[in-house]
């Protein structure tokens, strides 16, 4: 069992992510948007930030990774909640859409526990991309109102990076971290010497 010293300052920061949840959630309830909407840029902004020091500074881990994982999820998570109680009409008049969108995350997540017993991490580009369409999307819906062709672009984008995910979790049979897509998957020796131990 990892101790806390032995935890890096890109994991603190995703610690930083998955404790801010309940803290979020209290804002929601109190019905306090405006702290809500600049904490959560805060829970934003430390994703990119742990990403960059753990690249800078070469301490890239598997549980690292895990961890990145967890928070963005969490953060998704209580990012969504929050347009539930502060953009009612927006969520009402959008669900057919964002259920389009959610639910194959949600299946994506059912297989991830089933194979895996956890979440995947494999961190791919278009998983990137999706999450940074995602906060701005959420925050600047939070700041100013909807922007309905950056909407469009995060249900289209997410939706094509859930499909990746679920291929990426037929194509492991055993849980990595660290894949930048379908493309080097095919090309992964941690895929492959799997497959060559196992025929």
């Amino acid at each position: 069992m990892a101790r806390f010293r032995d935890f890096n300052i890109a994991d603190w920061f995703s610690f930083y992510r998955i404790a801010a949840v309940p803290f979020l959630l209290a804002l929601i309830w109190f019905n306090e948007r405006e702290l809500f909407s600049w904490f959560l840029l805060v829970s934003y902004s430390t994703d990119a930030i742990d990403g960059y020091l753990a690249r800078k500074l070469k301490i890239t881990s598997a549980r690292g990774s895990q961890l990145d994982s967890y928070g963005d999820q969490m953060t998704l998570i209580v990012g969504l909640i929050g347009l539930i109680k502060f953009e009612p009409a927006f969520m009402q008049e959008n669900y057919p859409l964002i259920l389009i969108a959610f639910v194959p995350y949600i299946l994506q997540m059912i297989l991830a526990f089933k194979k895996y017993g956890k979440a995947t991490a494999f961190h791919t580009y278009l998983a990137k991309l999706s999450a940074v369409i995602q906060g701005v999307f959420i925050l600047w819906l939070l700041f100013f109102g909807p922007v309905y062709w950056l909407f469009y672009t995060m249900i289209v984008v997410g939706v094509l990076e859930t499909i990746e995910e679920i291929t990426l979790i037929y194509l492991y049979e055993k849980w990595v971290a660290g894949v930048k897509g379908i493309y080097w998957a095919l090309k992964d020796k941690r895929r492959l010497n799997i497959e060559q131990n196992s025929s």
